[in-house]
């Protein structure tokens, strides 16, 4: 084992997709955030097959929970001691792992003033798996503040990407997608502060879709929306959601965005589409729903730089410069940071917030109380 350097976390995240883990081992004792490792761990079929049955209320719902958080947590520790064997690095070397675990639910400001959120782990597990610490339920302490609990990348995103000279917009496309708008911090600029929300839903449509139809998890490069033609119609239908009206600080996820969401308005539109053009119609929602956020909250943005898995989609890149004549659109491999790894980055960054006792959300973002130290320590 190769003497460690200083200051390592490692990030897990299983996004809206759920696909897999995908993990970081970070080093942050430089001037900026260096990865020293990565993996992706995929979850077994019946793992995601538990997770998306627990998106809606069920049977024995905290039966099948609770099992699928300690299938979870094997996934993660498998993502873990992947790192640790391409890093050449022991356990002892990791200071904590910040796992986000997998969301059921979220439901913030609801029901009571203050809702709840719900990403689904056993950390507990994979600290005994793992042989390292944990820090997990990051969201938590945000929405008991009065906030959203999400987006928690936007501090990151302004470290990884802001500029001095020119207003830029990072924006993950996961199964969600979201934006956080970074303004000029340049001396001769008008102190703004850094927001975001989520702009609506990212790929976890566009895989539904090719799922049901090609058996396949996902559209590599957006070959298959590129084949077909935009639907105008289901499109402005689609646009009139609600949620695309609201103010931020919002978030969203699959309680609102899912598969009978999207069936809903295809039953109501009366006429049967091809299935490509549908795809392709649900790549524009994507593209459509940041391109109208960019437009509003950050319009001197003169670069959009994209992170996720929605940002190797060359179809919805490909619309998304095309409804923003004015901006560059750039994915973050441009910046040296793989498209893969932002977010895992982000969680590794906040269990060392934690540990700190710093704190990890903006408030700006998320329309909490104020900053507040975020997430639950598991010792190893």
């Amino acid at each position: 084992m190769q003497t460690a350097p200083p200051d390592c976390f490692i990030g897990i995240m299983s996004g809206t997709s759920m696909d897999g883990a995908d993990g970081v081992l970070v080093d942050f004792s430089g001037p900026r955030p260096a990865v020293l490792a990565a993996a992706h761990q995929p979850f077994p079929a019946e793992l995601r097959e538990a997770f998306a049955a627990l998106q809606q209320p069920g049977d024995d719902e905290i039966h099948r929970e609770a099992l699928a958080a300690n299938g979870l947590a094997r996934v993660y520790a498998a993502c873990v001691a992947t790192l640790l064997r391409h890093a050449g690095m022991a356990p002892s070397a990791i200071a904590a792992i910040g796992a986000h675990g997998q969301t059921v639910r979220h439901r913030p400001g609801l029901y009571d003033g203050i809702g709840y959120t719900r990403q689904s782990q056993q950390p507990a597990l994979l600290a005994e798996l793992a042989g390292i610490d944990v820090v997990a339920d990051f969201r938590s302490r945000d929405v008991a503040a009065g906030g959203q609990g999400a987006p928690l990348v936007p501090a990151l995103h302004q470290a990884l990407f802001g500029d001095a000279a020119e207003t830029r917009v990072a924006c993950n496309i996961g199964g969600i997608s979201n934006i956080s708008v970074l303004p000029a911090t340049g001396e001769n600029d008008a102190a703004r502060p850094v927001t975001g929300f989520d702009c609506g839903p990212g790929n976890v449509l566009l895989d539904y879709w090719i799922d049901r139809h090609h058996g396949l998890p996902y559209d590599a490069d957006g070959a298959w929306g590129t084949s077909g033609k935009v639907d105008q119609a289901l499109l402005a239908r689609l646009l009139a959601e609600p949620y695309f009206s609201v103010a931020p600080p919002k978030s969203t996820g699959r309680d609102l965005f899912h598969p009978a969401w999207l069936e809903s308005h295809l039953a109501l539109l009366g006429q049967l589409l091809d299935p490509a053009d549908v795809q392709a119609t649900l790549a524009a929602l994507t593209a459509e729903a940041i391109a109208r956020d960019v437009r509003a909250h950050a319009p001197d943005a003169v670069r959009l730089i994209v992170c996720g898995g929605g940002a190797r989609n060359r179809f919805v890149m490909a619309l998304l410069a095309r409804a923003l004549p004015g901006v560059t659109v750039q994915s973050s491999d441009d910046f040296g940071v793989p498209v893969s790894q932002v977010e895992g980055i982000a969680f590794a960054w906040l269990a060392r917030q934690m540990l700190r006792r710093a704190p990890g959300n903006v408030p700006t973002v998320t329309g909490a109380a104020g900053p507040r130290v975020l997430g639950a320590l598991y010792p190893r």
